[in-house]
């Protein structure tokens, strides 16, 4: 007989992670346009390697959008090489910086409904939807729940989702299953990254697991 797994809340799954690992401080950052290029930069990527990448930079006196567009693209890519894909992460960070001056900087943007700058965001050169999600939370306080591979490993174990849906169809089911709560999608997505990370990974460390008790795959 197989055993019935139950599902868990939305909420329940956070109070859980929060329990077993506690606050986390999200996004590492010492200003939202650092947090912005973190953004860009963790693309395909472990974090890990992107604080290298952000302190050559600061090292380099180069963390500013004026800066970066200034350098020359060999001389930024040899910065940026510990991100990965640094040619290519070299021109989707000129061009995310050149698009930030040209709408007037941060505090423009600070001034912009979220949905209309979330297009917006969309528009520039290398920024799919979660890394505007990224941006719009962590660098500019705004209600919208990240989504990224961990999520849908999680949720799809969990048997919340079936792991294959559209991005924007997860995103508003967080958004509207938890309400607006800017701090708390901050806190479960970080959550979330971690426990996907060191627990939840692609082949499972169940028997470290806080989601044990509804999780398909240690019921297996």
């Amino acid at each position: 007989m197989v055993a019935v797994v139950p599902k868990p809340t939305l909420q329940t799954v956070f109070e859980l992670l929060f329990q077993a690992y506690g606050p986390q401080n999200w996004w590492p950052g010492d200003s939202p346009f650092e947090i912005m290029v973190g953004a860009v930069l963790t693309q395909n990527t472990s974090w890990t390697n992107v604080e290298k990448a952000i302190g050559n930079l600061k090292q380099a006196r180069l963390l500013t959008p004026q800066k970066i567009i200034a350098s020359h693209h060999k001389s930024l890519a040899t910065h940026l090489k510990p991100s990965g894909y640094f040619n290519i992460k070299t021109k989707r960070l000129k061009s995310f910086c050149q698009w930030l001056l040209n709408q007037g900087g941060e505090m423009a943007l600070a001034r912009r409904e979220t949905e209309k700058l979330r297009i917006e965001l969309l528009s520039v050169h290398g920024i799919g939807p979660e890394t505007a999600d990224d941006i719009l939370l962590y660098a500019l306080d705004r209600p919208v729940f990240v989504i990224d591979a961990y999520t849908r490993r999680i949720f799809q174990r969990l048997g919340l989702i079936g792991g294959d849906e559209p991005y924007e169809q997860l995103r508003k089911m967080f958004e509207q299953g938890l309400g607006t709560d800017i701090a708390l999608f901050n806190e479960y997505h970080a959550l979330i990254v971690l426990h996907g990370k060191d627990i939840c990974r692609k082949q499972p460390r169940c028997e470290q697991c806080c989601l044990q008790s509804f999780c398909s795959v240690s019921a297996a």
